[in-house]
């Protein structure tokens, strides 16, 4: 069920409507902002253990002797254990607080790290699917905290917790070859470094650990079930498709530029601009999409910028590729962002945006998963982009038509 939000103002100042949040001690300002330090920090720390994996590739199949196949299940693995984890998330929230959940998972995270840089090709993947569960359950529980700690300025911290996603992704792909090539290195210590950050976020994290109420406390401990509404639906449906767009993009963009001409080198470099250009949308998406009564303007606004971008990088002039590159960024960083506001702007309270968390990223990023093999099939069978811009032009067209509907001002409710 939905229904139609009752003031006519931003949806990121409405009140909460949990019935607990009356009762909790309001925080000071200095621990709001340790929080958000924390959830930062917490958020750089998401992307480098999978983006650390792609730039090496190469070394991990004359190291270790690995197939295409063996390859391309293991950076799909992440993917498919956001599909199979995310769901289950919202359950663990009726043993524990989110708060503390979230410690754990980083222990996991440091776990997995260290399991993949050793043991050989059992370690690499064993050490893979860890770090995809304990990934998956934490981009579950952050929006779950912003929406309790944070539900006057949700959509915002949101845009600041996706762009620190994204800004952790950057410097993980600028930095991981870096690391590999330093004397006496190899692919082990290039994927081991990242040890570093997520021990320093269990630091950080800690204090905040006992901050969030403890399941007894809660009136409903339950996740809710959001397999009805359609409101819940609309929103995972755009979760999928911009989903799909975003792996496409960082699987074949390289692939599709070298085809029309540039060398692998700048092919990369074009890559890694989008990436950085995409951090100025990342923060700045969710609050222009906060500034009236619904996100559909701004949502319209950012996927017209990936069509026009990426359809430009496909058949525009080749010189100017870094400028259809930009257009694209700065919609794909608004996308990404604002898709993810929507967890929390479509949700009352922070027990239904913890399931609307969960269904939204892992029923959408099973379909995302699929997207890029979709495009190796029309590539292999005709020879060329042209049915690759089709299915592209598919996957924005239900981008927009799901995330409009998406993005009105409605609440999420459940029996």
């Amino acid at each position: 069920m939905q229904t139609n939000s009752p003031e006519p103002q931003p949806l990121e100042a409405q009140p909460s409507s949990s019935s607990h949040d009356s009762s909790l001690r309001k925080p000071s300002a200095t621990s709001k902002l340790m929080l958000m330090f924390a959830i930062v920090f917490v958020g750089m720390n998401l992307r480098p253990a999978l983006i650390s994996v792609g730039p090496l590739i190469d070394s991990l199949r004359e190291s270790l002797g690995l197939s295409a196949l063996a390859l391309g299940t293991l950076l799909t693995l992440p993917i498919l254990c956001f599909g199979a984890f995310a769901p289950l998330a919202p359950s663990l929230l009726r043993f524990q607080s989110a708060e503390r959940l979230l410690l754990v998972n980083l222990l996991v995270l440091v776990a997995g790290i260290g399991l993949r840089s050793t043991l050989g090709v059992f370690g690499l993947f064993a050490g893979t699917l860890v770090v995809g569960f304990s990934i998956s359950v934490v981009m579950v529980l952050l929006p779950s905290i912003i929406k309790q700690h944070f539900p006057q300025q949700a959509g915002m911290m949101m845009g600041v917790y996706t762009t620190a996603l994204a800004l952790g992704a950057a410097i993980a792909a600028g930095v991981t070859v870096p690391l590999e090539q330093i004397p006496g290195s190899d692919w082990r210590w290039a994927l081991a470094f990242w040890l570093i950050p997520a021990t320093a976020a269990i630091v950080v994290w800690w204090p905040q650990a006992g901050s969030g109420e403890h399941p007894r406390g809660r009136v409903r401990a339950a996740a809710p079930k959001l397999r009805r509404s359609w409101l819940a639906w609309q929103v995972t449906l755009f979760m999928g498709a911009q989903g799909a767009i975003a792996y496409c993009i960082f699987g074949w963009l390289p692939l599709i530029l070298i085809d029309r001409g540039l060398t692998p080198v700048k092919a990369g470099f074009v890559l890694a601009s989008l990436m950085t250009v995409q951090l100025s949308t990342s923060l700045a998406g969710p609050w222009l999409a906060t500034r009236g009564r619904d996100q559909r303007l701004a949502t319209l606004a950012m996927m017209v910028l990936v069509l026009v971008g990426l359809m430009g990088m496909l058949y525009g002039s080749i010189s100017a590729v870094y400028v259809w590159s930009t257009v694209f960024g700065l919609g794909f960083g608004g996308m990404f962002s604002i898709a993810m506001a929507l967890l929390v702007l479509r949700s009352p309270n922070p027990q239904i945006a913890a399931s609307l968390s969960g269904m939204a990223q892992g029923v959408g990023y099973t379909l995302a998963a699929m997207a890029p093999l979709a495009v190796g099939f029309l590539h292999d069978h005709t020879g060329n982009w042209n049915a690759v811009a089709v299915f592209f032009c598919l996957l924005i067209g239900g981008a927009i038509w799901s995330g409009l509907l998406a993005s009105r001002a409605m609440h999420i409710e459940t029996e």
